[in-house]
Formats: C-alpha cells, sequence, structure tokens
C-alpha cells in the first residue's frame, strides 16, 4: 500500500456553500427585520391614536422582534469571519451570544408592558376605533406568512436558528390574534369590555416572557455544548460508517456553534493496519462528513483499533 500522502485527500466539499448557507439565512433575516420594523410603527401609531394598549404592547413585540434580528445579523457576520490565533475554532459561538443577552432584553421589556397593562385595568379610556381591527387583522396573516416562508428556509438550509425565528413569528401571529380577539369584544361589548384589551395585551406579554425563556434556554444550552439533535448525530454516525474502512463507530459528539456544527468521531479500523493506512481512512471520513454535511465546520478524528476478540466472543 502507498505511504500516506496529504496533498492525495483534498476536502472535495465547495466551502463555499457554506457562504451561501450564511447568505440565505441572512436573507430570511432581513426580511423579517423590515417586516417587524414596519408592522412595530403601524401597530404603535394605531394604537396610540386608536386608544388600544393591546395594539401597543404588540408593536413594542414587534420592535424586540427588530433588536432580536438586529442582533442576530451582527452575530452572523461576527460568526462568519475565519479562524485565528486567539479563536482557533473561529467565532461561531457569536450568534449564541447575542441571542441569549437579546432573550433577557425581551423578557424585560415584556414585564415592563405587563406592569403597565395591570395598571389600566379599571381605568376609563376611550373604545379603540374600528380601523385597529384592520391593523390587527392584518398583522396576524403577515406573521403567520413569515413563519410559512421561513420554515420553508430553515428547512432547506439546515439552519434552526432560522426555524426558531419561524416559530416565533408564529407566536407573533397568536399574540395578534388575541389583540383582534380582544378589540373585536371591546368593539362589540363597549365601556362594559373596556378591559378586553388590556386582557389581550396580558396574553401577548405571556406569549413573549414564554419565547424570551425558550430562546434564552436554548441559546444558553448550545454554549454548554450540549450534544446535537439525535437524529442528526445519527445521521452523521451512519454516514461515518458507510466508509470503506470503518469498522465501527464507538464514540460520535457533536456540538453546535452558531448555525454550524463541530463533531468529534472516533472510529474503529482493522488494528493490523499501518498508521498511514488509518490515517488515509480517518481523512476519507473526515471529507466525507464535510461533503455530506455542509453545516458541519470541522471534524475531528480519532482511530481506534478494531476489537476482533470481543466481535468474535459476541458472535
Amino acid at each position: 500500500m502507498p505511504p500516506f500522502n496529504d496533498s492525495d485527500y483534498e476536502a472535495p466539499m465547495d466551502r463555499n456553500s457554506v457562504s451561501t448557507l450564511y447568505r440565505e439565512v441572512t436573507q430570511a433575516a432581513l426580511l423579517g427585520l423590515v417586516v417587524n420594523l414596519l408592522l412595530g410603527v403601524v401597530k404603535l401609531v394605531g394604537g396610540i391614536v386608536g386608544s388600544s394598549f393591546a395594539l401597543v404592547a404588540d408593536a413594542v413585540n414587534s420592535i424586540g422582534d427588530v433588536v432580536t434580528t438586529l442582533a442576530v445579523l451582527f452575530a452572523l457576520r461576527v460568526a462568519q469571519r475565519p479562524a485565528d490565533a486567539e479563536h482557533p475554532y473561529g467565532h461561531s459561538r457569536a450568534e449564541g451570544i447575542a441571542a441569549t443577552n437579546v432573550a433577557l432584553l425581551i423578557i424585560v421589556s415584556a414585564l415592563l408592558v405587563a406592569w403597565e397593562a395591570i395598571h389600566q385595568f379599571g381605568t376609563v379610556h376611550t373604545v379603540p376605533a374600528a380601523w385597529t381591527l384592520w391593523i390587527a387583522g392584518v398583522n396576524v396573516v403577515i406573521m403567520e406568512g413569515l413563519y410559512r416562508y421561513k420554515v420553508q428556509v430553515g428547512r432547506r438550509t439546515g439552519s434552526a436558528a432560522i426555524i426558531a425565528n419561524a416559530w416565533d413569528h408564529r407566536s407573533d401571529a397568536l399574540c395578534a390574534l388575541a389583540v383582534l380577539i380582544g378589540l373585536i369584544a371591546v368593539r362589540i361589548g363597549g365601556p362594559r369590555f373596556m378591559w378586553a384589551d388590556e386582557a389581550a395585551s396580558l396574553v401577548v406579554v405571556a406569549a413573549i416572557v414564554w419565547t424570551g425563556v425558550h430562546l434564552f434556554r436554548s441559546s444558553a444550552s448550545e454554549l454548554m455544548d450540549v450534544q446535537a439533535d439525535s437524529g442528526f448525530v445519527d445521521q452523521i454516525r451512519e454516514a461515518a460508517f458507510s466508509v470503506e474502512g470503518v469498522e465501527d463507530v464507538e464514540t460520535l459528539w457533536v456540538r453546535k456553534s452558531g448555525l454550524e456544527y463541530f463533531a468529534d468521531i472516533h472510529i474503529e479500523v482493522d488494528q493490523n493496519l499501518t498508521v498511514a493506512a488509518g490515517h488515509r481512512i480517518g481523512h476519507r471520513v473526515k471529507d466525507h462528513l464535510l461533503e455530506q454535511f455542509v453545516s458541519l465546520r470541522d471534524v475531528l478524528v480519532h482511530l481506534e483499533p478494531f476489537p476482533h476478540e470481543r466481535h468474535s466472543a459476541e458472535g
């Protein structure tokens, strides 16, 4: 068998595909930013002029999403910086760091809205204008549309961040629906049902807090190097096992870092192979995994001798 030569095993995957992944995710985030900014301004003005505190609360939700998206866009930009001497694993964790801080900001802003809504209970104020119903109704349709679009992008790119962002839009759609129901109740019932507007705003607040807590937990979990989704791990295991010369996969750790993943895999090879031959198999495994899974940033392969005795005993 010819001696091992690093030049024989260049990674076959075009790493520009990773840039394509970031670009598509960034475009989806930008669309959400523009839509949320416009809706936030419209709902804020409509809520103030139309005397609907629920619309104002929902506007705070949209503006909070704008801040979140800005942080994510900045983090995506930082995450794409190449590895350097101080950051040999790259900068992909910037997204998780930004997400945890933004999650706390979302929770605090929601609690401030809740405090104001509670103070509004029992206060006599003008019945919201009829046209505020149109703002709330259009908001439901747009948020649901954003949810469906981003879910498709997330599934196509394998981006868990965008899928989570899509579910945030679904949460926004449900919030908008609660606002719409509250406004309808006030319009039909008149001053007797004025409390429905504040009640709707508290429903919005509850949804915002739930989303913020979920975002913080998932982001913090990512920073703690939690094992990736079991389905994704199993796919990597099967792909590694399909490489010629791999007798078994002993250990596989996959950790998420922003939009990308790092894998540490221990493969078992014939214990009678030379070091060079085993090394070649290890490079084939790494190249194959990077080719099959665009979201993998790097793969560390460790070789273990295939334990013939153990397998013979099991047979």
